[in-house]
């Protein structure tokens, strides 16, 4: 079972690395810095929540691991575990489409609300990572 032990944690490569599902209890990080932005992650098995300058970014219920989130103009990947099926919302542009492309299957194309949140769900594996791309279209 691969986690993030230190809840959040910058890559080498520039991505960003957060969440234990693991845990029985929720821990939280506060003021974590990475490319000029200030990150808090509160993470446990019921939930993971990500928030980057005191904004909503990530969330998943119940917890996740995510691993090397990479946020582009157009484009977010990366991959997590966790156990079951597992809900993830996510902040984006509002009223925008995008397709989302979970282990290389697309669920299709969602468009996000007035306040810019896309909800979809992935069945998770604590012992394999899940790929998780979402474009906008």
């Amino acid at each position: 079972m691969e986690v993030v032990k230190s809840l959040i944690q910058s890559e080498k490569d520039g991505s960003l690395s957060f969440g234990d599902f693991s845990l029985k209890e929720k821990q939280k990080k506060s003021d974590f810095k990475h490319e000029g932005d200030l990150y808090k992650v509160k993470s446990f098995y019921e939930i993971t929540r990500l928030e980057r300058n005191g904004a909503f970014v990530y969330e998943s219920v119940p917890g996740t691991s995510v691993f090397n989130l990479n946020v582009s103009d157009k484009e977010i990947d990366f991959s997590l575990t966790g156990k079951g099926d597992i809900q993830i919302t996510m902040e984006l542009q509002a009223e925008k489409e995008y397709e989302v492309i979970v282990a290389g299957e697309s669920l299709g194309v969602m468009k996000t609300n007035l306040g810019g949140k896309l909800t979809f769900s992935v069945e998770a594996d604590e012992n394999s990572k899940r790929e998780v791309k979402i474009v906008e279209k």
